[in-house]
């Protein structure tokens, strides 16, 4: 018999194979059809495709991904197609107007508008290798948003807008994007190696609290450990 209500809808005793489905957003960085989205929309797909605003659905590629950074680089079959032009993500300054562009919950091409809350965030990781310097917001971003393009006033790219923060999933206020900085050396590196080439200095840090400036006896709270 069934345990719950939840085994009439999907089924008990021999496990059934069901097709899953997913979507996100993307943003075209060359007009030979290179796109970025986020690890975490292609990530386990058995097939990738790409619907343009010109309602044109292309088969892509994958390039190649990078989950220590979320990021994953896809190609399509075309070309002459309109890009976006990278930013320079490291001047941006806390309170500066951005503009979050995606398709939350399929509402294809949904922009939303906020401003830069805080840079260099980090969150927690499960112990996984992670490179995170995150740009916060206040721009409405919910799922499907993922993959998509945080904008300058200027309409260039400076993050990918990848997480939120929320108890119910759906937007409270807190969004999070990948740097365009750290964006563009992923999707170079993928597209001339494959691969992320990246170095590894051995060093771990953290900020000077009072217990360590207590133990190690310093006079001031600058600085990091």
């Amino acid at each position: 018999q069934p345990q719950s209500i939840f085994d009439y809808f999907f089924g008990y005793g021999t496990p059934q194979q069901r097709e899953k489905v997913g979507s996100g957003s993307g943003v075209i960085i060359r007009q030979d059809g290179y796109i970025v989205t986020n690890n975490h929309v292609i990530e386990g797909a058995d097939k990738i495709q790409v619907t343009l605003n010109t309602n044109q659905t292309y088969d892509a590629v994958l390039v190649g991904t990078d989950p220590a950074t979320d990021v994953a680089l896809l190609k399509i079959e075309a070309d002459g197609l309109p890009y976006i032009p990278f930013g320079d993500s490291d001047k941006l300054r806390l309170g500066e107007w951005v503009i979050a562009i995606g398709s939350p919950y399929d509402l294809r091409s949904t922009i939303t508008a906020g401003i830069v809350s805080a840079k260099g965030r980090s969150m927690p990781s499960n112990g996984e290798f992670k490179i995170e310097s995150f740009i916060q917001t206040d721009a409405a971003v919910n799922p499907g948003n993922s993959g998509g393009a945080l904008v300058d006033k200027a309409g260039n790219l400076v993050g990918i807008n990848t997480a939120i923060i929320s108890q119910t999933g759906s937007y409270t206020g807190y969004s999070f994007a990948v740097p365009s900085n750290i964006v563009k050396k992923i999707a170079y590196d993928l597209m001339d190696f494959g691969s992320v080439k990246r170095a590894v200095l051995g060093i771990a840090m953290k900020p000077i609290d009072d217990k360590i400036a207590e133990d190690l006896k310093l006079s001031s709270r600058n600085g990091v450990y």
